[in-house]
């Protein structure tokens, strides 16, 4: 089992094109730990505004009477993917994995992969 620190380190090492990663709860909207990003990439405010995406989408299955989870998020930028992975597990109900990749360097089949990998993991 991985703790957090270990987590991101995990996926900023084995996922290529990875340019930053945050666990988030989305109960609050706040970063509990991040790693990466850039001058033009702030994870901590990625990760509040992000809350809000993963609210709408579970307000609107809530709406139309989906009885599902959400496996993941994509939003396709020009030269980003950024990707949320709901935490299914039992100590990671209401967070969330927010990954940023290069669209460049990256293998999104396989970042899906290996965030999942890195979620099985991870004890919160």
């Amino acid at each position: 089992m991985a703790n957090t620190e270990m987590a991101l380190k995990d996926a900023m090492a084995s996922i290529e094109g990875a340019v930053g990663v945050a666990l988030v709860d989305y109960g609050s909207g706040m970063a509990l730990g991040t790693l990466g990003g850039s001058s033009s990439l702030d994870l901590n405010v990625a990760a509040a505004a992000n809350t809000d995406v993963v609210r709408a989408k579970l307000r609107a299955m809530e709406m139309l009477n989906l009885q599902d989870t959400i496996e993941d998020i994509l939003i396709t930028l020009g030269s980003q993917y950024h990707l949320i992975r709901l935490l299914t597990g039992r100590s990671g109900h209401g967070l969330f994995l927010y990954l940023v990749l290069d669209v460049k360097r990256a293998n999104l089949a396989m970042a899906r992969h290996q965030l999942k990998r890195i979620e099985a993991d991870l004890e919160v």
